[in-house]
């Protein structure tokens, strides 16, 4: 029998292990991936490319590797709790070629198109058109598509948002162009946004700025990557037994333990971050 054929697009995080269980369920993958390498946005580029996820070059992430790691593959012991991109790409690299993955991805190949065909009522099948690096467009027919292509691509700079811009004489560029502090010394700096990316660029840019700046609209409950004893956060709270209490607990209990526990690091009325939504909203959104 003919082995159902399945189109991924992408090579990231989600593609490898997606070309993998096709791989396990009998499947004929086919990667196809715009750029040179697998990684996706973990792979670190000096210069953001356009249509392409852009990271610095100092960022880690921000899930533990106990948490982040594939079942089948455990991140090596030696690698640190929270991994600097570089080790991410590693890992990454090691399982693409532990399972011999690399054979099924199409380099340098973009998917232009995704069609059903015309009899998909019958048959089910789709229609990819492909473009290479020389600009060849290729057509294909595939059983499934799986879409792997991530969702950080495209940076969002909401310039009409900002009275006076067009007179403004410093520098402002979105998170995707950062790649490091060096533009920063002696400058006064304002970081819009508090979330990791935020977070990351204005403690990096504190060490050589003359003065930064945080602007959030609704504040945030800020919360270390170590908990108690030294362990990653989400190890911590990322359990059964966490999630039987958030069953069984009063939502105002669960409040007043998970923000008493964050405001005994630093008050978060004091430092004017409190935000209006409460702890357990948070949690709720990060761990279901």
């Amino acid at each position: 029998k003919t082995k159902n054929r399945v189109a991924l697009i992408g090579a990231g995080p989600s593609g490898l292990t997606s070309v993998k269980a096709c791989l396990d369920e009998g499947l004929e993958p086919t990667c196809f991936e715009s750029s040179d390498d697998i990684g996706g946005l973990w792979k670190f580029r000096e210069v953001s490319e356009p249509n392409r996820a852009s990271i610095y070059r100092s960022l880690t992430i921000n899930i533990s590797k106990e948490m982040m790691c594939y079942s089948d593959f455990p991140i090596p012991a030696d690698y640190p709790n929270y991994m600097h991109h570089s080790k991410i790409q590693n890992y990454f690299r090691m399982y693409a070629e532990h399972f011999k993955l690399l054979q099924y991805v199409r380099f340098q190949t973009a998917v232009k198109h995704v069609r059903k065909r015309p009899d998909f009522t019958r048959s089910g099948q789709w229609e990819l058109v492909t473009e290479n690096k020389d600009g060849q467009e290729e057509r294909h027919v595939f059983d499934a598509v799986i879409c792997c292509s991530g969702h950080y691509t495209y940076p969002n700079l909401p310039l009409k948002d900002f009275p006076g811009i067009d007179t403004f004489e410093g520098k402002y560029f979105h998170s995707w162009d950062y790649k490091g502090h060096e533009n920063m010394y002696g400058k006064r700096v304002v970081v819009v946004g508090i979330g990791n990316s935020g977070g990351d660029i204005a403690v990096e840019s504190s060490r050589v700025a003359e003065q930064v700046y945080m602007s959030t609209r609704r504040g945030a409950w800020v919360m270390r990557q170590v908990s108690d004893n030294g362990l990653p956060l989400d190890m911590i709270y990322n359990t059964r037994f966490v999630h039987i209490l958030f069953q069984l607990l009063p939502m105002r209990v669960l409040n007043w333990i998970g923000e008493g526990k964050l405001n005994a690091m630093y008050d978060h009325t004091m430092y004017a971050l409190k935000p209006k939504h409460r702890y357990v909203v948070l949690i709720l959104t990060m761990f279901k």
